[in-house]
């Protein structure tokens, strides 16, 4: 039996996002991927870009993802939360992947309100639920109590991975 193929694809603004995907991919000995967009998000002009896109549900124009999510059992998806929505980068990722996804899981990264409404949002994008999802607020990450949160998102997924390919190897 192959060992499952997990890869953890993020947009981060500020690299909270990235530090979290960086450390789950670790985790899971998965690859990782970064969106990037055309969109200069830095500073206070980047902020408003943000939110505006949020409020509006506007995708951002994003970079061609180099890796086929159709390559793998498991797709973690991340990203940080403007204003109770999915970041406009992931947003388009989502939109453009929705029919090679085979299992997707979500994380988020928040300042406080809004990660239900982006989970939600995101379930509704990738066009499936997830077999998990993990909210860390930027308030764990500062007292450095995001893994905790982590480790019971990890634990969950290699459960799921396990039972997969258990019913793959078994048909």
């Amino acid at each position: 039996m192959s060992e499952p193929r997990v890869l953890v694809v993020f947009f981060s603004r500020t690299g909270t996002t990235h530090m979290l995907a960086s450390t789950l991919a670790g985790m899971l000995s998965a690859d990782l991927e970064e969106i990037c967009d055309f969109t200069e998000r830095r500073g206070a002009s980047g902020y408003i870009r943000c939110l505006i896109d949020s409020w509006r549900k506007r995708p951002a124009e994003i970079v061609p993802a180099g890796r086929d999510t159709a390559q793998y059992d498991l797709v973690v998806v991340g990203t940080p939360v403007w204003a109770g929505s999915v970041s406009a980068p992931i947003r388009a990722y989502l939109l453009e992947n929705q029919m090679k996804f085979r299992h997707v899981a979500f994380f988020c990264t928040c300042g406080g309100l809004g990660s239900q409404s982006a989970f939600e949002e995101m379930r509704m994008l990738a066009g499936r639920a997830p077999v998990a999802q993990c909210k860390v607020s930027a308030a764990e990450v500062q007292r450095g109590v995001a893994a905790v949160s982590l480790a019971l998102f990890v634990s969950t997924l290699k459960r799921h991975l396990a039972h997969y390919k258990a019913l793959e190897w078994a048909c």
